[in-house]
């Protein structure tokens, strides 16, 4: 788990990390990645897309957490959330360091979904599916 916090930035930093990737994603590619709740189904496409193609999960790992970013900044962007780097506690519970915490106290792990996402596969660990039936949204979508 150190490795991967020292790869990843800390809260205040995935803002940027989530437009770098939509800016890199978006490039030579015409994909829909406009921040909605919508969005998170073309996130469920491009994560079965690297499955299918038999890439290991350290070859697609910068992929991944930039999905993982992006699902975040969704998060933040619709459902009222704010990032947060996570205590000890949460850090060894979720292995990751940073996540997002939604406006009623609960917080979520947008990076550890991408990579459920990736490793298990299947409409159950659907990202839209998975904003969609989330407690704590806020009741109005947040610019």
């Amino acid at each position: 788990m150190r490795e991967v916090e020292e790869r990843v930035p800390g809260a205040d930093r995935m803002r940027g990390c989530a437009t770098a990737f939509v800016t890199h994603a978006t490039a030579r590619n015409r994909l829909p990645l406009d921040y909605s709740v919508a969005s998170l189904r073309v996130v469920d496409f491009l994560i079965d897309g690297l499955r299918k193609g038999g890439a290991g999960r350290e070859r697609v790992g910068g992929t991944l957490f930039g999905l993982g970013a992006y699902v975040g900044e969704v998060l933040v962007r619709r459902a009222g959330a704010t990032w947060v780097d996570f205590d000890a506690d949460q850090r060894a519970y979720f292995a990751q360091p940073v996540g997002v915490r939604m406006p009623d106290g609960r917080v979520w792990n947008p990076l550890g979904k991408v990579h459920n996402r990736f490793e298990v596969g299947g409409p159950e660990e659907s990202l839209q599916t998975f904003y969609l039936m989330l407690p704590g949204r806020a009741r109005r979508a947040v610019a």
